[in-house]
Protein backbone atom coordinates (compact mmCIF):
# COMPACT_ATOMS: atom_id res chain seq x y z
CA UNK A 1 0.00 0.00 0.00
CA UNK A 2 1.86 3.49 -1.08
CA UNK A 3 -0.82 5.28 0.96
CA UNK A 4 -3.11 4.72 4.45
CA UNK A 5 -4.86 6.96 6.24
CA UNK A 6 -6.29 5.30 9.26
CA UNK A 7 -8.90 7.26 11.68
CA UNK A 8 -7.77 11.32 10.78
CA UNK A 9 -9.07 13.47 12.62
CA UNK A 10 -8.16 17.31 12.09
CA UNK A 11 -10.06 19.99 13.93
CA UNK A 12 -9.71 24.20 14.15
CA UNK A 13 -10.35 25.04 18.28
CA UNK A 14 -11.58 28.87 17.23
CA UNK A 15 -13.68 31.32 19.23
CA UNK A 16 -16.47 30.15 18.05
CA UNK A 17 -16.08 26.33 19.20
CA UNK A 18 -14.12 23.44 17.72
CA UNK A 19 -14.57 22.60 14.41
CA UNK A 20 -13.74 19.08 12.82
CA UNK A 21 -13.35 19.26 9.69
CA UNK A 22 -11.84 15.95 9.03
CA UNK A 23 -13.38 13.49 11.07
CA UNK A 24 -12.27 9.89 11.71
CA UNK A 25 -12.05 9.55 7.59
CA UNK A 26 -10.07 6.67 6.25
CA UNK A 27 -8.77 5.62 2.92
CA UNK A 28 -6.48 3.91 0.71
CA UNK A 29 -4.39 4.06 -2.20
CA UNK A 30 -1.89 1.79 -4.16
CA UNK A 31 0.79 2.53 -6.99
CA UNK A 32 -1.04 3.56 -10.14
CA UNK A 33 -4.57 3.81 -8.26
CA UNK A 34 -6.35 7.54 -9.38
CA UNK A 35 -9.21 8.42 -6.71
CA UNK A 36 -11.36 11.56 -6.82
CA UNK A 37 -12.55 13.56 -3.57
CA UNK A 38 -15.67 15.34 -4.04
CA UNK A 39 -18.43 17.46 -2.10
CA UNK A 40 -19.35 20.74 -1.29
CA UNK A 41 -17.36 23.65 -0.67
CA UNK A 42 -16.39 23.36 2.81
CA UNK A 43 -16.59 19.29 3.58
CA UNK A 44 -13.11 19.05 4.37
CA UNK A 45 -11.83 18.09 0.77
CA UNK A 46 -8.69 20.50 0.75
CA UNK A 47 -8.41 20.07 4.62
CA UNK A 48 -7.91 16.62 4.14
CA UNK A 49 -5.15 17.28 0.97
CA UNK A 50 -3.71 19.61 3.09
CA UNK A 51 -3.19 17.03 6.20
CA UNK A 52 -1.84 14.38 4.17
CA UNK A 53 1.14 16.83 3.13
CA UNK A 54 0.89 18.15 7.11
CA UNK A 55 0.79 21.74 6.11
CA UNK A 56 -2.30 22.44 8.86
CA UNK A 57 -1.12 25.27 10.33
CA UNK A 58 -2.60 27.05 13.83
CA UNK A 59 -5.27 27.16 14.95
CA UNK A 60 -5.73 24.35 12.87
CA UNK A 61 -3.93 20.18 14.37
CA UNK A 62 -4.08 16.99 13.56
CA UNK A 63 -5.58 15.45 17.13
CA UNK A 64 -5.86 11.74 15.78
CA UNK A 65 -5.43 8.96 13.47
CA UNK A 66 -2.24 7.91 11.36
CA UNK A 67 -1.07 8.63 8.29
CA UNK A 68 1.37 5.99 6.44
CA UNK A 69 3.20 6.44 2.97
CA UNK A 70 5.49 4.35 1.72
CA UNK A 71 6.74 2.24 4.57
CA UNK A 72 6.79 6.10 6.76
CA UNK A 73 4.28 7.10 9.57
CA UNK A 74 4.27 10.58 8.49
CA UNK A 75 2.24 11.81 11.60
CA UNK A 76 5.27 11.53 13.55
CA UNK A 77 8.25 12.69 11.42
CA UNK A 78 10.05 15.86 12.21
CA UNK A 79 9.28 19.10 10.24
CA UNK A 80 12.64 18.44 8.66
CA UNK A 81 12.10 14.70 7.41
CA UNK A 82 8.49 15.75 6.38
CA UNK A 83 10.03 18.45 3.79
CA UNK A 84 12.03 15.89 2.06
CA UNK A 85 8.90 13.73 1.67
CA UNK A 86 6.84 17.04 -0.02
CA UNK A 87 7.46 17.39 -3.80
CA UNK A 88 9.93 14.73 -4.23
CA UNK A 89 7.67 11.75 -3.06
CA UNK A 90 4.34 13.35 -2.33
CA UNK A 91 3.53 16.12 -5.10
CA UNK A 92 0.97 19.00 -3.91
CA UNK A 93 -0.93 21.39 -6.61
CA UNK A 94 -2.47 24.02 -5.08
CA UNK A 95 -5.91 25.33 -5.82
CA UNK A 96 -4.30 29.22 -5.75
CA UNK A 97 -1.57 29.06 -7.65
CA UNK A 98 -0.47 32.48 -6.25
CA UNK A 99 0.22 30.82 -2.66
CA UNK A 100 3.09 28.68 -4.41
CA UNK A 101 4.23 31.27 -6.65
CA UNK A 102 7.04 33.85 -5.76
CA UNK A 103 5.75 36.92 -7.64
CA UNK A 104 9.64 38.55 -7.79
CA UNK A 105 11.24 35.22 -9.85
CA UNK A 106 10.98 34.18 -12.74
CA UNK A 107 9.21 31.09 -13.53
CA UNK A 108 12.04 29.36 -14.62
CA UNK A 109 14.21 29.89 -11.53
CA UNK A 110 11.31 28.93 -9.47
CA UNK A 111 11.56 25.62 -11.30
CA UNK A 112 14.85 24.59 -11.23
CA UNK A 113 14.69 25.80 -7.36
CA UNK A 114 12.56 22.76 -7.19
CA UNK A 115 14.51 20.50 -9.02
CA UNK A 116 17.50 21.08 -7.69
CA UNK A 117 16.23 20.90 -3.61
CA UNK A 118 15.39 17.26 -4.80
CA UNK A 119 17.68 15.91 -7.50
CA UNK A 120 21.19 15.59 -8.64
CA UNK A 121 21.17 18.36 -11.51
CA UNK A 122 23.52 20.52 -13.11
CA UNK A 123 21.35 24.13 -13.30
CA UNK A 124 21.29 23.37 -17.26
CA UNK A 125 19.55 20.52 -16.92
CA UNK A 126 17.14 21.43 -14.39
CA UNK A 127 16.43 24.99 -17.06
CA UNK A 128 16.00 22.22 -19.99
CA UNK A 129 13.58 20.24 -17.82
CA UNK A 130 11.48 23.30 -16.93
CA UNK A 131 11.23 24.26 -20.87
CA UNK A 132 10.12 20.30 -21.26
CA UNK A 133 7.52 20.72 -18.22
CA UNK A 134 5.98 23.93 -19.92
CA UNK A 135 5.63 22.24 -23.03
CA UNK A 136 3.89 19.18 -21.16
CA UNK A 137 1.07 21.25 -19.98
CA UNK A 138 0.52 23.53 -23.04
CA UNK A 139 2.70 26.60 -22.54
CA UNK A 140 5.00 28.23 -24.66
CA UNK A 141 9.06 26.88 -23.17
CA UNK A 142 9.90 30.40 -23.56
CA UNK A 143 7.48 31.55 -20.78
CA UNK A 144 10.41 30.11 -18.20
CA UNK A 145 11.58 33.91 -18.59
CA UNK A 146 8.30 35.15 -17.40
CA UNK A 147 7.05 36.29 -14.04
CA UNK A 148 4.02 35.33 -12.55
CA UNK A 149 1.99 38.51 -13.09
CA UNK A 150 2.80 38.38 -16.95
CA UNK A 151 0.83 35.07 -17.10
CA UNK A 152 -3.14 34.76 -17.02
CA UNK A 153 -4.93 32.94 -13.99
CA UNK A 154 -5.10 29.66 -16.12
CA UNK A 155 -1.16 29.90 -17.34
CA UNK A 156 -0.20 30.26 -13.61
CA UNK A 157 -2.17 27.28 -13.09
CA UNK A 158 -0.03 25.40 -15.55
CA UNK A 159 2.79 26.64 -14.46
CA UNK A 160 2.04 25.19 -10.72
CA UNK A 161 1.51 22.05 -12.21
CA UNK A 162 4.48 21.67 -14.11
CA UNK A 163 6.27 22.30 -10.67
CA UNK A 164 4.11 19.39 -9.06
CA UNK A 165 4.84 16.83 -11.63
CA UNK A 166 8.33 17.95 -12.26
CA UNK A 167 9.62 15.91 -9.76
CA UNK A 168 7.85 12.46 -10.75
CA UNK A 169 6.03 12.29 -6.90
CA UNK A 170 4.77 8.23 -5.69
CA UNK A 171 1.94 10.84 -5.27
CA UNK A 172 0.03 13.63 -6.73
CA UNK A 173 -2.40 15.46 -5.16
CA UNK A 174 -3.94 18.02 -7.06
CA UNK A 175 -6.89 20.23 -5.54
CA UNK A 176 -8.98 22.10 -8.08
CA UNK A 177 -6.12 21.20 -10.94
CA UNK A 178 -9.02 22.11 -13.37
CA UNK A 179 -10.60 25.24 -12.49
CA UNK A 180 -9.37 28.00 -14.18
CA UNK A 181 -8.90 26.54 -17.42
CA UNK A 182 -10.89 25.98 -20.76
CA UNK A 183 -12.41 22.65 -21.51
CA UNK A 184 -8.80 22.15 -24.38
CA UNK A 185 -5.94 23.14 -21.24
CA UNK A 186 -8.57 20.82 -19.06
CA UNK A 187 -7.94 17.99 -21.10
CA UNK A 188 -4.64 18.32 -21.56
CA UNK A 189 -3.79 18.22 -18.31
CA UNK A 190 -5.86 15.24 -16.84
CA UNK A 191 -4.15 13.25 -19.83
CA UNK A 192 -0.83 14.05 -18.00
CA UNK A 193 -2.28 13.35 -14.81
CA UNK A 194 -3.37 10.04 -16.44
CA UNK A 195 0.05 9.42 -18.15
CA UNK A 196 1.65 9.54 -14.45
CA UNK A 197 -0.91 7.01 -13.42
CA UNK A 198 -0.14 4.83 -16.11
CA UNK A 199 3.68 5.15 -14.93
CA UNK A 200 2.57 3.87 -11.71
CA UNK A 201 2.08 6.70 -9.44
CA UNK A 202 -1.06 7.42 -7.70
CA UNK A 203 -2.88 10.17 -7.82
CA UNK A 204 -5.45 12.28 -5.66
CA UNK A 205 -7.58 14.39 -7.08
CA UNK A 206 -9.92 16.92 -5.55
CA UNK A 207 -12.62 18.48 -7.03
CA UNK A 208 -16.32 19.90 -7.59
CA UNK A 209 -16.87 18.45 -11.01
CA UNK A 210 -18.30 15.25 -10.47
CA UNK A 211 -18.23 14.25 -13.97
CA UNK A 212 -14.62 14.99 -14.08
CA UNK A 213 -14.29 12.79 -11.32
CA UNK A 214 -16.29 9.80 -12.79
CA UNK A 215 -14.76 9.87 -15.98
CA UNK A 216 -10.96 10.05 -14.65
CA UNK A 217 -10.54 7.92 -11.82
CA UNK A 218 -10.88 4.41 -10.61
CA UNK A 219 -12.26 5.59 -7.13
CA UNK A 220 -14.53 8.21 -5.54
CA UNK A 221 -14.61 8.80 -2.46
CA UNK A 222 -17.74 11.53 -1.61
CA UNK A 223 -17.52 14.09 1.57
CA UNK A 224 -19.91 15.57 3.70
CA UNK A 225 -19.41 17.84 6.56
CA UNK A 226 -16.29 16.30 7.43
CA UNK A 227 -17.22 12.72 6.85
CA UNK A 228 -16.24 10.42 3.67
CA UNK A 229 -20.35 9.13 3.53
CA UNK A 230 -19.74 6.97 0.33
CA UNK A 231 -16.73 5.39 -1.37
CA UNK A 232 -15.96 2.82 -4.21
CA UNK A 233 -15.62 2.07 -8.00
CA UNK A 234 -16.31 5.47 -9.94
CA UNK A 235 -18.46 3.95 -12.64
CA UNK A 236 -20.58 1.93 -9.77
CA UNK A 237 -21.00 5.23 -7.28
CA UNK A 238 -21.97 7.10 -10.26
CA UNK A 239 -24.60 4.82 -12.01
CA UNK A 240 -25.85 3.50 -8.99
CA UNK A 241 -25.44 5.73 -5.87
CA UNK A 242 -26.13 4.40 -2.85
CA UNK A 243 -26.05 7.25 0.23
CA UNK A 244 -29.18 10.27 -0.50
CA UNK A 245 -26.14 12.71 -0.58
CA UNK A 246 -24.37 11.51 -3.30
CA UNK A 247 -27.64 10.76 -5.27
CA UNK A 248 -28.31 14.33 -4.56
CA UNK A 249 -25.07 15.72 -5.96
CA UNK A 250 -25.43 13.84 -9.17
CA UNK A 251 -28.84 14.51 -10.23
CA UNK A 252 -28.24 18.27 -8.89
CA UNK A 253 -25.64 18.16 -12.10
CA UNK A 254 -26.26 18.64 -16.25
CA UNK A 255 -26.10 15.83 -18.23
CA UNK A 256 -25.81 16.33 -22.02
CA UNK A 257 -26.40 12.81 -23.02
CA UNK A 258 -29.63 12.12 -20.57
CA UNK A 259 -33.00 13.95 -20.55
CA UNK A 260 -33.57 14.35 -16.92
CA UNK A 261 -34.55 16.99 -14.40
CA UNK A 262 -32.15 18.74 -12.90
CA UNK A 263 -32.72 18.38 -9.20
CA UNK A 264 -30.60 21.31 -6.91
CA UNK A 265 -29.84 19.89 -3.17
CA UNK A 266 -31.62 22.00 -0.93
CA UNK A 267 -30.32 23.73 2.09
CA UNK A 268 -26.94 24.56 2.76
CA UNK A 269 -23.98 22.06 4.47
CA UNK A 270 -24.38 22.43 8.40
CA UNK A 271 -22.04 24.81 10.40
CA UNK A 272 -19.39 22.45 11.85
CA UNK A 273 -18.74 24.58 14.88
CA UNK A 274 -22.51 23.47 15.73
CA UNK A 275 -23.37 20.38 13.77
CA UNK A 276 -26.77 18.62 14.05
CA UNK A 277 -27.32 16.26 15.89
CA UNK A 278 -26.94 12.30 14.23
CA UNK A 279 -26.08 12.08 10.66
CA UNK A 280 -24.75 15.85 9.83
CA UNK A 281 -26.57 15.22 6.47
CA UNK A 282 -30.32 14.94 8.47
CA UNK A 283 -31.57 18.51 8.02
CA UNK A 284 -31.27 17.90 4.27
CA UNK A 285 -31.96 14.68 3.56
CA UNK A 286 -35.61 13.64 1.72
CA UNK A 287 -34.82 9.98 3.17
CA UNK A 288 -34.35 11.03 7.49
CA UNK A 289 -35.89 8.73 9.95
CA UNK A 290 -35.57 8.82 13.42
CA UNK A 291 -32.91 6.72 13.46
CA UNK A 292 -30.64 9.27 11.84
CA UNK A 293 -30.57 11.17 15.23
CA UNK A 294 -28.03 9.30 16.26
CA UNK A 295 -24.48 8.88 14.24
CA UNK A 296 -24.72 6.32 11.43
CA UNK A 297 -21.99 3.35 10.99
CA UNK A 298 -19.35 3.16 8.25
CA UNK A 299 -20.35 0.06 6.55
CA UNK A 300 -18.91 -2.14 3.83
CA UNK A 301 -21.90 -2.98 1.14
CA UNK A 302 -20.89 -5.09 -1.63
CA UNK A 303 -17.17 -3.56 -1.24
CA UNK A 304 -18.54 0.25 -1.28
CA UNK A 305 -18.26 2.06 1.92
CA UNK A 306 -20.99 3.86 2.60
CA UNK A 307 -22.15 5.84 5.90
CA UNK A 308 -25.97 5.77 6.61
CA UNK A 309 -28.33 3.74 8.58
CA UNK A 310 -30.23 2.77 5.08
CA UNK A 311 -27.35 0.22 5.21
CA UNK A 312 -27.59 -0.65 7.99
CA UNK A 313 -25.47 -4.35 8.61
CA UNK A 314 -28.21 -6.51 10.23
Amino acid sequence: MLLEVENLTTLFRTKRGIIRAVDNVSLSLEKGDFISIVGESGCGKSTLAYSIIRLIDSPGEIAGGKIYFDGKELTSLSEEKMRKVRGKEIGMVFQDPMTSLDPLEKIGDQITETLMEHIDVTKKEAWQIAREMLEKVGLPPDRVESYPHQLSGGQRQRVVIAMAVSLNPKLLIADEPTTALDVIVQEKIMDLLNEMRKEGRAIMLITHDFALAAERSDRIAVMYAGWIIEMGDADRLTKEPMHPYTRGLIESVPDVWVDREIKPLPGFPPDLAKPPEGCRFRPRCPLATEKCMKEPPGVDVDGRYVKCWLFEVK
